[in-house]
């Protein structure tokens, strides 16, 4: 065997204070692992700022990358546009609708991002900050509409 890795002990440390004892320590072409890994106190520092980070980066930005039941969608940074994010079922013809309710007002769209999953449809659209308001009224009232905002 050139090597292995293990991370299930028959006794593992309770918390960072206590030594991980193994007489597998120190071997060659071994690695050991908590089996737990992320109860290790440097996972619970990461996840501990990893968490709010991305919940901040959908707040100001509508990107849900590493979501686990929701679309993944990396957004770039909004520029000199307002960012309509439209949360659907996922069923036919929302885009077209979204973007039918667009045209027929003159509005330009500078970017879009669609992506789904078995349930979930996840719309941005980006587009010129000049807009008749009435135009969002609009966009909620799309059916099959789950959620629907605006970042400035």
């Amino acid at each position: 065997m050139a090597g292995c890795a293990i991370d299930v002990f028959p006794h593992e440390p309770v918390s960072n204070a206590e030594e991980f004892q193994s007489p597998l320590r120190g071997l060659p072409n071994t690695i050991l692992s908590p089996h737990v890994g992320g109860s290790t106190l440097e996972a619970q520092e990461n996840i501990g700022t990893f968490v709010p980070g991305k919940i901040m980066d959908y707040i100001n930005t509508g990107s849900t990358s590493n979501s686990v039941s929701f679309p993944n969608l990396t957004l770039p940074l909004l520029d000199n546009a307002h960012r309509l994010i439209h949360i659907h079922n996922n069923v036919p013809g929302i885009l077209a609708k979204i973007n039918h309710i667009l045209a027929d007002n003159g509005i330009n769209i500078v970017g879009q991002y669609l992506k789904t999953n078995e349930t979930i449809g996840y719309v941005i659209t980006d587009i010129n900050k000049k807009y008749d308001k009435d135009v969002i009224k609009k966009l909620r009232e799309i059916d099959q509409t789950i959620k629907f905002r605006i970042l400035y």
